[in-house]
């Protein structure tokens, strides 16, 4: 990508961002400095100048732009070209369960593939624009808590922004991840705990040290690249959004951010009022928000023992599950958690399907198909499952077998 493609948002403070909004309170902090929580300690949103975008950005506009996550560049918070750090951040597909939709008598679920995108999840979306946002504000070192793509894609990027990078993850995070983070340029430390216990030490480090914060809605941008995701479906889906969306929560920043761009794609006139019914997927091994919202509540208690395949939803606490669940609940869906053994059977049989879902996505096909024996989503229904990271990170079964070149072979057997 060249600084041409950004033309409109290299002059003098460009760009529609107006301010930042306290997620809780609505209180207003200035935007083009570093923040991270507010005062009452919950995530900040960045708000933009809605009817200025309107004029500006429109469907004919967008068409006629390369398909990739910047083609939204007046619902982004980066002010100016140069200030961009981009791995190539392309459109990403929505795939058919054909084979499945038979095999349920539905219409077939469709599959967002995250892992197409840099690092091989969808925490580069997060990521690149936490960075970018980073280098604009002169950050020299940051640092976050991860259960593997999140620290992966922070490396990637704030390597190549020259920014320094520290990453703490459970000492049981899945190997390539942790290999891949150090590979990058990352300092990275296994920790004996949850992704929470690594959270309380970046927490101290950034005290002591003065690191930039960069956990999960600790800061107002990743839920900013986290968003695309929900610009990109309604372009994709010729601007009628699906009946329903699956989505894993851990964090839940791209849940949440999804439903900020709804909001937003809403009040530029690009869709109308109608929204899908939000399902926020857990492990029934670490299911604080399934939980909170089975029982009532705004917020969720920790998950104590937090134990599941799934590494990247092992989040035993969310600082934004009042937004989760406040997204969940109008919207009309639920909380939903899966076991472990449902998790891999659904990931064998996309397989099969031809689409190697992570465990993540896996629970995702999971308690679609739970909702749809339930009767919760009708078999008529559009839904998107949203797969955050590409099934090669993670281990799979040997069902390979064995031939001698040198003796005789019977082709007839095999």
């Amino acid at each position: 990508m060249t600084a041409s493609t950004f033309a409109n948002l290299t002059a003098d403070r460009p760009g529609f961002v107006t301010h930042l909004e306290c997620s809780m309170t609505g209180e207003r902090y200035e935007a083009d400095t570093i923040q991270g929580l507010s005062r009452v300690g919950r995530p900040l949103l960045v708000r933009y100048d809605l009817d200025g975008v309107r004029g500006a950005l429109g469907r004919d506009t967008l068409a006629g732009r390369p398909a990739d996550l910047w083609k939204w560049r007046e619902l982004l918070p980066v002010r100016r070209a140069e200030h961009i750090v981009s791995l190539g951040e392309q459109a990403t597909p929505l795939i058919a369960l054909d084979r499945i939709g038979d095999t349920l008598a539905a219409r077939p679920p469709l599959v967002k593939d995250e892992g197409r995108l840099p690092t091989g999840s969808f925490k580069a979306r997060g990521l690149v624009m936490a960075i970018s946002m980073a280098k604009a504000l002169g950050v020299r070192t940051i640092a976050m808590p991860t259960n593997g793509n999140a620290g992966a894609a922070a490396a990637a990027y704030a390597t190549r922004a020259g920014i320094e990078t520290i990453i703490f993850c459970p000492d049981d995070t899945p190997e390539i991840n942790v290999r891949e983070i150090a590979a990058q340029g990352a300092r990275v430390y296994r920790v004996n705990g949850l992704i929470d216990d690594c959270g309380k030490i970046v927490a101290e480090g950034c005290k002591t040290n003065g690191w930039y914060d960069l956990s999960t809605l600790k800061e107002p941008y990743r839920i900013e690249g986290k968003k695309t995701m929900g610009l990109e479906l309604a372009e994709q889906l010729d601007w009628e959004l699906p009946d329903a969306i699956f989505y894993p929560t851990g964090g839940g920043t791209g849940l949440i951010g999804m439903w900020k761009a709804f909001d937003e794609l809403e009040a530029i006139g690009l869709i109308g009022s109608k929204r899908p019914r939000m399902f926020a997927v857990q492990a029934s091994g670490c299911a604080p928000i399934v939980r909170a919202y089975e029982a009532g509540d705004r917020h969720a208690e920790r998950w104590e023992d937090a134990h599941t395949i799934a590494a990247g939803i092992r989040v035993p606490r969310a600082v934004g599950d009042f937004l989760i669940l406040d997204a969940v609940r109008a919207s009309g869906g639920a909380a939903v958690a899966v076991g472990d053994p449902a998790i891999l059977a659904a990931v064998d049989e996309a397989a099969r399907d031809g689409v190697l879902l992570c465990p993540e996505g896996g629970a995702t096909l999971a308690a679609y198909k739970q909702a749809l024996a339930d009767r919760v989503i009708g078999r008529d229904d559009r839904v998107v499952l949203f797969n955050c990271a590409t099934g090669l990170k993670y281990p799979m079964p040997d069902n390979s077998r064995t031939l001698d070149r040198h003796g005789p072979i019977n082709l007839a057997a095999l």
